[in-house]
């Protein structure tokens, strides 16, 4: 059954937040109520991790199946040995390294933490977001917060607060608006629980950098269906972040994808499609003389920016009412793995390939 709610927003400083409109917040995670909040990397939509009946309240509100595990939030380390259980040292190591910070541990689930957290299964994936008005929301609660994204679920994550109620006003009690999402990506997913750890989702915390501590780490991608059993961590589905459009995306050289996007585009405008362009600022040119809308990412080289307006990007597309969106790949190293996999998860998992 859907959840309903009179959905009230509050503007907050995102440096200095209001404590009351904080305690406010907390006290509606303590009576079992939702709650969306800004994070580093995308507006969380928040319940009480120990309640079960506001865990529910969560798939219902974003129509998420129970299949599809839920990030726990913390604000202190401390609070790992309330949620997880047999915590292994190298996850102490890394919260000191990487925490408060885009890097969520999968661990064994403590008794504390209901099923429906985890999909039924014995692991809970926990993390510490670092922005202070999470954190600010959290201490004030002084609970474990279980949080996805704030957005229907499948849809493009929301990095705003107007994301956010474009998805799901009605459905939330409170959204507190905290500015835009500075990454605008979701966290690394990293398990600890297998002997030697793998990254199950990219995310803002690179592979690269993970090797510092741990040398023989490796990305490990299972792109399941939503009626799989045993997914693992958030965000590992086949379709999701999928704008409406229907999105192509395309690899090869940068002047193989050149020619066959532009050819895409032609092709599909002359059907009588409206046509969506994500395009890097140096790219955008190259479809100044087609009738197609292009949304600008960002330099090619700075990944930072293109990961920050990827989201806004399929979201703006959407909203201009474009018919498919025609995107170019990113080498999947460092941040742009992370790019890449929200690219090809949008794409339900299809790559053109453009050949010289």
């Amino acid at each position: 059954m859907a959840y309903f709610a009179d959905t009230k927003v509050f503007q907050l400083n995102p440096q200095s937040p209001d404590a009351q409109i904080i305690a406010r917040a907390a006290a509606i995670l303590r009576e079992g109520g939702l709650v969306a909040f800004p994070t580093e990397t995308v507006y969380g939509l928040g319940a009480n991790a120990t309640d079960a009946a506001a865990v529910d309240r969560i798939f219902s509100a974003k129509g998420r199946p129970a299949s599809d595990p839920i990030i726990v939030h913390l604000y202190d380390v401390a609070q790992l040995e309330q949620v997880a259980r047999d915590v292994p040292p190298l996850a102490y190591d890394l919260a000191r390294r990487f925490w408060p910070g885009p890097l969520t541990l999968v661990l064994q689930r403590g008794a504390a933490i209901p099923p429906n957290v985890s999909a039924g299964m014995a692991t809970v994936a926990v993390r510490m977001p670092n922005h202070p008005i999470p954190l600010a929301l959290l201490r004030a609660a002084d609970l474990p917060v279980a949080a996805p994204s704030a957005n229907r679920f499948a849809r493009p994550s929301a990095t705003t607060a107007a994301h956010v109620l474009d998805d799901l006003r009605g459905h939330v009690d409170v959204v507190l608006d905290g500015g835009a999402a500075v990454i605008g990506l979701e966290s690394t997913i990293l398990d600890l629980t297998k002997e030697m750890p793998e990254v199950l989702r990219p995310g803002g915390i690179t592979l690269e950098r993970l090797r510092a501590l741990i040398p023989g780490v490796r990305l490990v991608t299972r792109h399941l269906q939503p009626d799989d059993a045993g997914i693992e961590a958030p965000g590992m589905l086949l379709k999701h972040y999928s704008p409406h459009a229907e999105l192509l995306l395309f690899a090869g050289s940068a002047e193989a994808v050149r020619v066959c996007m532009q050819a895409a585009a032609r092709e599909r405008l002359s059907a009588g499609q409206r046509v969506g362009v994500l395009a890097a600022d140096e790219d955008a040119p190259d479809f100044a003389a087609t009738a197609a809308v292009v949304f600008q990412l960002g330099a090619r080289a700075d990944l930072p920016q293109i990961g920050t307006n990827l989201f806004s990007g399929l979201r703006e597309l959407d909203r201009q009412g474009v018919d498919v969106i025609l995107v170019s790949a990113v080498e999947p190293v460092g941040l742009g793995a992370a790019i890449y996999d929200r690219l090809l998860r949008a794409a339900e998992g299809r790559v053109i390939e453009c050949k010289s």
